[in-house]
């Protein structure tokens, strides 16, 4: 075929030359990643799996990846891409934003786009319970928003943030990389900065954030010992941070902000997490039985006496049972999210042994 030996790209006769004509296609489709990569057909992350748009298409060649980056990209971010070998960003089309990633490897360049439903969602239209709510309403501490990448924290965090942002008279700034979801200021003045766009790394933005009289702050994502230090000291300051991490539930949440701080600070760190924090949401995407998109699978812990006692003795391994015990306060574990959901035939068996943390009890349920 010609496009295999061109920078032209042909599929069914049709020319294609720009990402648009991929990415806009992918948003009416309801795909949730759009993955143009060298040596490789077109796909798309469709329900949490990855297939070809186009089972019939050929494959992009190095000069067709090549081809679709210079049609998006500003010339500082194609100098970028040549000298450093990456670019991230948030790509906004006109018709919808995009969350791009091109990056060069070893048989040509690489684009993945995450499709960013750019509409604001509350807490409701999102299934979340209305007990996440109470989160918003402390004026100072730690909330975190945790899970798998996919799984729907940023659309998590923004609904959280909008919550506050439409009935606190507040000072909001949100620290992302890139943005994702546009928040205008309603009752709420809301400030949203992007790492490498308008500042240099989460920590310096968060250093600089608190120099800029806020009452909340949001961190993308809490990724090394700077920023963590610096979140929790802002969260005991008087200011409200909610955050996220690539953690699986509230106990391996806690221990992942513990064990980035040297052993000798741990003791302290324990007692300020023990008083700061207001609470965590663990959060995966679980297909449907019905192959009709994913469902959300939630662990919710507020912090009450019993959970800051647990943390500051070092016993998280303890907080399952405490989650357990804590349903009136609008506590859950994720096992019982996910049995909830088999029980009413929203997903199968297969995916929630799967996702579930204890197997045991779970295969006993299953063979019952």
């Amino acid at each position: 075929m010609d496009s295999e030996t061109s920078d032209e790209y042909l599929y069914n006769g049709v020319q294609i030359t720009h990402v648009d004509q991929f990415l806009q296609y992918a948003q009416s489709a309801g795909a949730s990643d759009v993955h143009l990569c060298s040596d490789a057909q077109p796909s798309w992350r469709r329900h949490g799996n990855l297939e070809a748009i186009f089972p019939d298409a050929p494959l992009l060649r190095a000069g067709h990846a090549r081809m679709l980056a210079q049609s998006f990209l500003k010339p500082d971010q194609l100098q970028q891409l040549d000298s450093r070998g990456d670019v991230d960003f948030a790509y906004d089309s006109g018709y919808g934003r995009f969350r791009s990633s091109v990056v060069r490897q070893r048989v040509g360049t690489d684009l993945v786009f995450r499709v960013i439903h750019s509409g604001l969602r509350s807490l409701a239209e999102l299934g979340l319970p209305e007990s996440l709510k109470s989160l918003t309403e402390f004026h100072n501490g730690l909330v975190l928003v945790t899970g798998p990448v996919g799984s729907g924290k940023s659309t998590t965090l923004a609904a959280l943030i909008d919550t506050i942002n439409q009935n606190r008279s507040d000072h909001i700034i949100t620290l992302e990389d890139p943005i994702e979801y546009l928040i205008p200021s309603a009752l709420s003045h809301v400030t949203q900065r992007e790492v490498r766009t308008h500042t240099k790394s989460f920590a310096a933005a968060l250093r600089g954030a608190l120099r800029e009289d806020p009452d909340v702050i949001m961190v993308g994502e809490m990724r090394d010992l700077e920023t963590i230090q610096l979140a929790i000291s802002a969260s005991e300051t008087g200011h409200l941070v909610l955050g996220t991490l690539h953690t699986g539930n509230a106990a391996r949440t806690l221990d992942r902000v513990l064990d980035v701080f040297p052993t000798d600070q741990r003791d302290q760190i324990r007692v300020m997490v023990s008083e700061s924090l207001r609470g965590i949401v663990s959060q995966q995407l679980v297909a449907r039985a019905d192959g009709q998109g994913r469902v959300l699978a939630l662990e919710v812990l507020t912090n009450n006496a019993a959970v800051g006692n647990l943390i500051r003795d070092g016993k998280t391994f303890m907080l399952p049972g405490v989650i357990q015990t804590g349903r009136r306060q609008g506590m859950k574990l994720l096992d019982d999210s996910l049995m909830e959901l088999l029980q009413a035939g929203t997903i199968t068996s297969e995916e929630a042994y799967a996702r579930c943390e204890q197997k045991a009890l779970f295969r006993q349920f299953l063979t019952a």
